[in-house]
């Protein structure tokens, strides 16, 4: 792999792309989606730290899912109870993860409207054209849950004729593959067909996953108009290892609860969006979106069974206007989101039937006030209504309403080509999901909705031989929605603690990121994470935030032994930290350690095969783990795994 093309994995580390066709020294723009805009959607105009990781890099790592993929990649710490990982970004516990970093698929929002993370595994990396990382708030365009951070994955589009064929086989009795096709039908009509089934029994005894997914997607595009429809079909079922006291995991980590051994989920989702995008006149587009899902699901869990039926209905509309001065370019958006959400859980200790909506207004200006100086400007108001009825808690029913804003104020100044400097500050918000409300001590009807406050600063200079990135940033939560487990438990709760809002927290944290060609043929990479978090109020003032490593890393290496094989490894630190609820500290630290991963492949005209090993040196860890005045419950990390993948491109 020769510089101009190894050069796009700089660019996705740094933030920018080199086109492949070209010399490594001609640097073009990154156009990124998560922006929201189509006129200011170029990294280099986009006042934050935005990281794109494309096709080349997904295919040199090997990697055959997104944790492993991610891990540690912009400072993320990926937590798992052996029931699907969890993304953590800027700082924040396994348990609060999946509802301050949002998740994305092609702009929609994956992170489910209750307490369950996203899944994850329903997204294979063959299906994905490219994954696009804001670390940072992004309160002002995406509102609830984008806190720490916002992941948007692209999926592969039918602009193109063209397809492929995957299949995947490995350690626990892993078994995946994929097709996806795509036909250009006319100039302006396209047809995207995937398909795919993803099946594990996993590390852990009693974990088996078995994960399925349909999509059909028509596109039309032509100068002034774009159109979608998608349909799309889920399937996923896991079964429940259950927690390990200490002991047990010091003993056999493989193992599984054995008080638990029917636990299981599964779930079914449907869903169907469309899409229209228009030019109206004198530069004004108009955007408009709307999707709708619904989820059937069964299980035991913790022993009892256990049954829910969720749909959500959500839609957004936006104008954007491009303008221009003297003084260059620049764009006004303004938008309207609105979202509906139900969630009907029946189990043996509890009948919840609750409704959310939550509806927004947003805007955002780029104005320039220098030919590369560019302000940075927006906000968003949003309102939130729960209705809630719980047998529990509230057996005649409950409305709550909120509201919450967020504003953003920032500089981009581009320096040169290839060469960016940022300030930016941001606010941003989370309504408490839809079963979080249900679930609170007595006398405390209704979370208030978590806030905080953003301010950043980063530099990014590149160059055709090395590449360095710095990013600094101060994150301040108040009323943060967490799970307690020593507060007072609803009359007649099912188990200990309830939803609470925390005492105010901060998080200072520095990250930075080098790439170096050392020879043509190869490219080393390093990234370095410090956090310094704490309670800055309570009790526990001064106390470090529990399960936040304050020191992360990652470096790797990838080598073009010829045209056709290429080598890649990478080590990833995750820091010692204290266990998920520990907010005194008053325990143990957990371990830090090294996960070293592994992957060489060959590429042949449209022939392609991998070999990559996670966990090369099979090192053991908990991916979750907490205690208490009766038991200890860890929940095991992956061990040392092979996978073997081989794709055709037709």
């Amino acid at each position: 792999m020769k510089k101009a093309i190894l050069a796009t994995l700089i660019a996705s580390s740094l933030t920018y792309t080199y086109s492949s066709t070209l010399l490594a020294e001609e640097v073009t723009d990154t156009m990124v989606v998560l922006g929201r805009s189509d006129y200011a959607n170029s990294i280099e105009n986009i006042a934050a730290n935005v990281t794109v990781i494309g096709q080349d890099e997904i295919q040199s790592s090997g990697a055959k899912s997104l944790d492993t993929l991610l891990r540690s990649r912009a400072g993320i710490q990926v937590s798992d109870t052996n029931s699907g990982p969890v993304f953590s970004m800027r700082g924040f516990s396994g348990g609060q993860a999946a509802h301050n970093t949002l998740i994305l698929v092609d702009g929609r929002k994956l992170n489910k409207q209750d307490l369950s993370a996203p899944q994850l595994s329903s997204i294979l990396l063959s299906q994905v054209e490219r994954i696009e990382i804001l670390s940072g708030s992004a309160g002002v365009l995406y509102g609830d849950q984008a806190v720490g951070g916002v992941i948007n994955i692209i999926t592969k589009s039918g602009t193109e004729d063209g397809g492929e064929i995957s299949l995947s086989a490995g350690s626990f009795d892993s078994r995946a593959g994929s097709v996806n096709v795509s036909r250009k039908i006319s100039d302006t009509w396209g047809l995207f067909v995937s398909a795919s089934q993803d099946n594990s029994d996993n590390y852990r005894e009693h974990n088996r996953r078995e994960t399925g997914n349909l999509l059909g997607r028509v596109e039309y595009k032509n100068e002034d108009r774009e159109f979608f429809t998608e349909l799309s079909y889920y399937d996923n079922y896991r079964q429940y290892a259950g927690s390990l006291t200490e002991q047990q995991f010091k003993d056999d980590p493989k193992q599984e609860n054995p008080a638990y051994p029917d636990d299981y989920s599964h779930e079914i989702t449907r869903a169907i969006r469309v899409g229209y995008k228009q030019a109206i006149v004198d530069n004004w587009k108009l955007k408009t979106d709307l999707f709708f899902d619904k989820t059937s699901g069964s299980g035991i869990a913790w022993g009892g069974e256990n049954t829910k039926e969720n749909s959500e209905l959500v839609g957004t509309a936006q104008v954007e206007n491009r303008f221009f001065s003297t003084r260059g370019e620049g764009s006004f958006l303004f938008g309207l989101d609105a979202a509906d959400r139900s969630h009907d859980y029946l189990s043996s200790s509890t009948d919840r039937d609750n409704n959310q909506s939550i509806y927004s207004a947003y805007t955002q200006l780029h104005y320039p006030l220098l030919n590369s100086l560019t302000l940075v400007t927006g906000g968003r108001y949003s309102l939130a209504e729960d209705d809630i009825t719980d047998k529990v808690k509230f057996k005649n029913g409950m409305k709550l309403n909120d509201s919450a804003e967020a504003f953003e104020l920032g500089l981009n100044y581009r320096i040169s080509r290839g060469h960016k400097l940022y300030v930016r500050g941001e606010s941003n918000f989370r309504f408490a999901d839809i079963d979080e409300q249900a679930y609170t001590s007595p006398g405390v009807n209704g979370l208030k909705p978590q806030t905080g406050v953003s301010l950043e600063a980063g530099w990014a200079f590149i160059q055709p031989e090395y590449s360095v990135k710095v990013d600094i940033y101060n994150l301040r939560i108040e009323d943060e929605i967490i799970f307690d487990k020593d507060a007072q438990k609803p009359i007649g709760g099912g188990w200990a603690g309830a939803n609470v809002n925390a005492d105010e927290s901060e998080r200072n944290g520095i990250s930075l990121a080098v790439d170096y060609f050392v020879i043509d043929s190869i490219l080393v990479g390093a990234e370095y994470h410090l956090i310094k978090s704490e309670f800055t109020d309570g009790v526990n003032k001064g106390k470090k935030l529990p399960w936040v490593a304050e020191n992360s890393a990652r470096t790797y290496v990838n080598y073009d032994i010829s045209t056709s094989w290429q080598l890649f490894v990478e080590g990833v630190y995750t820091g010692s930290h204290y266990e998920t609820s520990d907010k005194q500290n008053s325990k143990q630290k957990q371990n830090s350690y090294w996960l070293t991963n592994a992957a060489i492949n060959y590429s042949n005209s449209d022939w392609s095969a991998s070999v990559r090993v996670d966990n090369l040196f099979d090192e053991s860890y908990a991916s979750s783990a907490d205690s208490d005045s009766w038991s200890s419950y860890y929940y095991s990390g992956d061990g040392r795994k092979l996978m073997v993948t081989g794709s055709y491109q037709f």
